[in-house]
């Protein structure tokens, strides 16, 4: 078992080798992710990415598989969704700031978030209001979820509509 650091960037061979991985050769890749190497707290979680990706290419070259680029945005939502934001009740946006390098891309980056969003934001506000809480809640807090419900959208954003 080879102990290694993220400063060897052994992970990143990882990530080209799962795009290769195939469902009969995937426990493999797997196995090496896993028992090849003596893992810290940074090269784990490379393992792990690299062994879900591997599993999803593996998959994607299935007969069912072949899915499209609309598809693998899916994938990659439900996967943000179902890992990390489980508790997630509004909405959620990536922000791809390589766009800044193109000037029509400006209004990519309006604070500007759509109505339906708006409303579950609100909704989610007085929901919090009506929670009976074991913890105290901070007074600034509370003013914040009234302000919202009442229609004053935070932070400097503008709704528009879907």
């Amino acid at each position: 078992m080879k102990k290694i650091t993220e400063e060897m960037n052994i992970h990143e061979e990882w990530f080209k080798q799962a795009k290769q991985v195939t469902l009969k050769t995937l426990p493999k890749f797997i196995n090496h992710l896993l028992n090849d190497y003596k893992h810290d707290y940074g090269t784990i979680v490379h393992a792990l990415s690299a062994g879900a990706l591997a599993t999803v290419y593996a998959m994607d070259k299935h007969e069912q598989g072949g899915i499209t680029g609309f598809q693998a945005n899916f994938i990659m939502w439900d996967f943000i969704r179902n890992w990390m934001y489980i508790t997630n009740k509004t909405s959620l946006k990536i922000i791809d700031y390589d766009k800044m390098l193109f000037p029509q891309y400006e209004d990519y980056f309006d604070k500007k978030i759509n109505s339906d969003t708006w409303k579950s934001i609100q909704e989610e506000a007085q929901k919090c209001l009506n929670e009976i809480y074991d913890y105290p809640i901070h007074q600034d807090v509370i003013k914040h979820w009234k302000s919202i419900v009442k229609g004053n959208v935070p932070f400097g954003y503008k709704v528009i509509e879907n």
